[in-house]
């Protein structure tokens, strides 16, 4: 029997959480790099610990970066500015250890690689992607991870417009939501960890952070209630955050950054990695997929699966799945994506405009469920019309 009634939770973490900051440094990198040459091929991880970031990874690429002012410049917009916080993006320590993509990584990217796909862009990793949607909620994400992204925004902006002058920059949220199917019914539960001064009462954080920063931004939903629970600050205090109180890693939020858990992850992570890299381009066409799938109503909740080698210039997988929501058969919503989608490495790049410095921004809050984004779009909804009515 199908579990019906059940607690399903998602967390999220602000833009100073340790793992966020190295995930903004890595997407720094990539900005620069495509905004000198939008033909850069980027792998770029970063590492926080303590007062210092260690940078690593492989670029090939015309661009000069300078990684230092790259790092303080991501550290200092977070609001690391104080060396009381524990990172100060003044005095930070940066080592650069960037070095050259290897050669044979590069030629099957270019084209350079079999005879049989010479000319051709193949993918820059072997990997499979997942892309999901469903009604849940008007960006057609789930609910959960949806509600803890705001929190976190709503967190940083108290935090940066001063209204609440004693948060600093970490931060993580975590919302429990029960479902009845695939229908959220109520909040059951709201978690938030929010880094402060040390001067300041466990009360006064208590009563501010349900009040004027998870109330607001949970209330217009409709699904607080009585029952509700809160947990603040959970371990009485949190005056140590940042890379002082955890280390840091780029790609170590992929769940945050996607779907909260609701959606299937195939491992890779995004941030630091150009759209060549089929870990995060076909996972962004993926949820373009899915998304244009349940905005033209074939589903109430869609996930799509894209597959590729390695060198080969075409996924070697397309998967529909609707959950026994969808109103047409799968195999012809596959055969439809097939038409409407043009889902090889370099089609992917194209249809979504993907070289240019868009990264950065895609580095807190999640890469999906919002409009800024080409992948975000619902423009292929009458053409999947056209063939699947």
């Amino acid at each position: 029997m199908p579990n019906n009634h059940y607690l399903f939770t998602s967390e999220s973490v602000g833009e100073g959480h340790p793992d966020k900051l190295c995930d903004q440094i890595s997407d720094g990198i990539l900005d620069e790099c495509l905004r000198q040459d939008p033909e850069s091929h980027v792998a770029c991880e970063a590492f926080a610990c303590q007062s210092a970031v260690i940078v690593g990874g492989e670029l090939n690429t015309c661009a000069h970066v300078n990684v230092q002012k790259v790092a303080s410049d991501v550290a200092r917009r977070i609001g690391y500015t104080n060396p009381a916080y524990g990172l100060d993006c003044d005095s930070m320590a940066v080592l650069n250890m960037i070095h050259d993509q290897s050669s044979d990584i590069n030629q099957g990217v270019v084209g350079a690689g079999l005879d049989e796909y010479k000319g051709q862009q193949g993918a820059g990793d072997q990997g499979m992607m997942f892309g999901f949607a469903c009604k849940e909620t008007p960006e057609l994400m789930p609910a959960p991870i949806m509600y803890a992204h705001k929190i976190m925004r709503k967190s940083s902006e108290l935090r940066h417009s001063g209204a609440i002058k004693w948060f600093r920059p970490d931060s993580k949220t975590q919302v429990t939501i029960e479902y009845e199917g695939h229908k959220p019914l109520r909040i059951d539960t709201v978690v938030v960890s929010q880094q402060h001064d040390p001067d300041i009462s466990y009360a006064q954080i208590k009563e501010t952070i349900i009040e004027q920063l998870v109330k607001p931004v949970l209330e217009p939903t409709g699904l607080l209630d009585a029952k509700t629970k809160f947990f603040v600050n959970p371990t009485g205090q949190f005056c140590i955050g940042g890379p002082v109180g955890d280390t840091g890693l780029t790609g170590r939020k992929i769940i945050v950054d996607t779907y909260g858990g609701m959606g299937r992850h195939g491992g890779g992570c995004f941030s630091g990695k150009d759209p060549s890299k089929v870990d995060r381009s076909a996972a962004y066409m993926a949820r373009y997929i899915a998304k244009n799938i349940v905005a033209a109503d074939f589903a109430e909740r869609a996930e799509v699966q894209l597959a590729y080698a390695i060198g080969v210039p075409f996924p070697v997988s397309i998967m529909v799945d609707t959950f026994n929501t969808g109103i047409v058969p799968e195999e012809k919503i596959v055969a439809a994506v097939r038409d409407v989608f043009d889902c090889t490495p370099s089609g992917i790049v194209k249809t979504l405009d993907l070289k240019r410095p868009i990264y950065s921004a895609t580095a807190t809050y999640g890469h999906f469920g919002r409009n800024e984004f080409s992948w975000e779009q619902t423009d292929k909804v009458q053409a999947l019309k056209n063939i699947l009515k």
